[in-house]
Parts: structure tokens; sequence; C-alpha cells
């Protein structure tokens, strides 16, 4: 299976701005598993740890995450977090494929990369949500 890596928005000038973001890298992190690959998501893995150590310890850590994955999908508004910026630009680095919606990765690498026995499987359910941001 594919793994996916959700990149977007975490912080925010309070906590509900943080949780919102959370929120919409969760909402895009669903649709990654009802595609069929799975979802990566750090948002949801350092959730209440603001202020516990140096931003910088997560940004690492999140990278050595990224580097492990097969691929990045960019969260709408990712373009104004920094540490989203530094995730892409390191995708590059390692031309890393990055996607900017589900359907676009479902695309590309059920393409490209399905194996020949994907051909008599049952395809995956619609995504959620995914036909209205169309």
């Amino acid at each position: 299976m594919k793994v996916l890596y959700v990149a977007g928005r975490y912080r925010g000038p309070n906590a509900w701005v943080i949780e919102q973001n959370i929120r919409d890298a969760e909402h895009l992190a669903l649709q990654v598993w009802a595609a069929g690959f799975v979802a990566l998501c750090p948002h949801t893995m350092t959730r209440f740890y603001q202020g516990a150590l140096p931003d910088a310890v997560w940004l690492a850590g999140d990278l050595e995450l990224l580097r492990r994955c097969d691929g990045i999908l960019m969260v709408p508004g990712w373009c104004e977090s920094t540490g989203a910026q530094t995730e892409r630009r390191f995708a590059a680095d390692l031309d890393m494929p990055i996607f900017y919606s589900v359907g676009e990765a479902v695309h590309s690498w059920r393409l490209h990369d399905t194996p020949l026995s994907a051909a008599t499987e049952t395809p995956p359910a619609p995504l959620p949500d995914e036909a209205a941001s169309s």
C-alpha cells in the first residue's frame, strides 16, 4: 500500500484555530484511507503537545516520517504554513510525488502503479466530500 503524508497548517493564534487546522488535515486523511492508501497525519500525533518541546523537534521528526512515505498531500492553505512549505520542499528534493487533492493521488497511483491483481478487485467506495470539493 502507498503511504501518503498529509501536510498543512498546524499552528495558530489560539487553541481553536489549531484544532480547526488539525480537523482539516484529519478530513483529508480520512479521504486518503477511503481511497485505499495509508494516511500519515502528523497533526493528530502531536495535537496536545503545544509548547512541550521546541518546534524544531517536531519538524525534524515530521521530515523523518515524510522521508519514509510514498507521496505528500498538501492540505488547502498549506502555503500559509512555513512547516508545510518546508515539508513540500523536502518532498520535492526527494523527487516524491506532490499532490493537492486525494483524487490527484488516486489518478496518478492507480494509473501508473496499480498491480496487475488490482484489475480484478472491487473499485474503492466514493471518497467522502471529494466530489463536493471538485
